[in-house]
């Protein structure tokens, strides 16, 4: 791993957001290139004009035509998109979906032939980028259509150095969440976050809380009943195969009384229910990972932010996370595959009766 600088592909995300700011602010800082070998898939034409627009530090790109031509010690640049388009920085278009699209589907290209060995992606804009060819909710779904085998399934985990929050479900209306939620659905997530956690994050015994849908853990059914009927079963059936699962626990409590430092993994039964604390506690670096696939892909916490878009004051710090991130999950997973490649057989030997005396005046050794 010394030798061999990890390959870290990088989608431009919604060419109208910060995408391009806190890539380019992050590689200003060349150090990054001690520990991995940067693949930008984009517009170099449309990254000048970010950096001409806010002032930014200037970032020397060695462009190329393939991930094969990559050089080490560079900021590599492989323009993938019609840089005729033009951007309209802080506004949502159907250009600025259509380059998102375009670079998201280069860059996967490449991680699926092994060019790269993992993928960052900057924000979409989940409206724009929405068509015929991209008929997901996000990168997480997309990313699952395109990678899963066997029946593999993805799981959106929010990380950073303290707190790991996954969800049970994911980019679905308020209206529709409880009627995903059932005792099969929880044990497939759990056990699938279990496993990452061990997997992608070095995690030997990893302790799972599982969180309430309802105000105060349904309060023995007053205030609902899939605590006592879907989730606790789901619980203890995790738990009778051996996994460290605990809950549910009543979502505003369980952050109030900072209960995650107690745990290793945190699974939410919705979107917001566990986004909105982590993002409060986490924001400047957390990291959004997709687990259960065979490729690793990160992403910064934050979305495109409109609001701030052009204006220079974008914070690199979850993007810069979202990199470091990657290459850790990537150097964990080797170190998992080594550690399981050649598991000890297990060896059986008769242990006799308890009533056979032993011949001790023999002379044979």
């Amino acid at each position: 791993m010394a030798k061999n600088l990890i390959r870290v592909g990088i989608s431009h995300g919604d060419i109208n957001g910060i995408g391009y700011e806190v890539i380019l602010k992050t590689f200003a800082d060349l150090r990054i290139l001690e520990l991995c070998t940067p693949i930008i898939y984009g517009s170099s034409k449309m990254a000048g004009y970010h950096r001409k627009a806010m002032g930014l530090p200037q970032v020397n790109f060695n462009n190329i035509s393939t991930a094969e031509q990559a050089g080490d010690n560079r900021v590599n640049f492989i323009n993938c998109v019609d840089d005729t388009l033009s951007v309209a920085l802080g506004t949502s278009s159907h250009e600025a979906g259509k380059a998102a699209l375009q670079s998201l589907q280069c860059a996967a290209d490449d991680l699926a032939r092994g060019k790269i060995d993992v993928l960052v992606t900057a924000p979409i804009n989940k409206n724009n980028i929405h068509s015929d060819e991209f008929p997901f909710p996000g990168h997480t779904e997309y990313l699952e259509k395109r990678f899963a085998k066997g029946g593999e399934k993805s799981l959106m985990i929010l990380v950073n150095d303290n707190i790991r929050v996954a969800l049970v479900t994911g980019h679905l209306p308020i209206n529709e969440i409880a009627k995903n939620i059932t005792q099969e659905v929880i044990l497939e997530k759990v056990k699938i976050f279990n496993h990452s956690l061990i997997k992608d994050f070095g995690i030997v015994c990893p302790r799972i809380a599982v969180l309430a849908l309802n105000p105060h853990a349904g309060d023995e059914g007053l205030l609902g009943s899939e605590e006592s009927f879907i989730i606790n079963p789901a619980i203890k059936q995790a738990n009778e195969e051996g996994l460290m699962v605990f809950g549910p626990y009543a979502a505003d409590g369980f952050f109030g009384a900072r209960l995650y430092d107690k745990f290793d993994g945190i699974l939410a039964m919705y979107h917001d229910q566990g986004l909105a604390p982590f993002k409060a506690l986490c924001m400047d670096d957390g990291i959004n990972f997709t687990a259960g696939l065979p490729v690793i892909r990160t992403s910064p916490a934050h979305g495109t932010a409109y609001d701030i878009a052009g204006k220079g004051i974008a914070s690199e710090s979850s993007f810069r996370q979202a990199i470091y991130s990657a290459i850790d999950i990537y150097r964990n997973r080797i170190l998992f595959e080594e550690a399981t490649a050649n598991p000890l057989r297990c060896l059986y030997h008769d242990r006799g009766k308890d009533n056979v005396k032993l011949d001790l005046t023999s002379d044979e050794e």
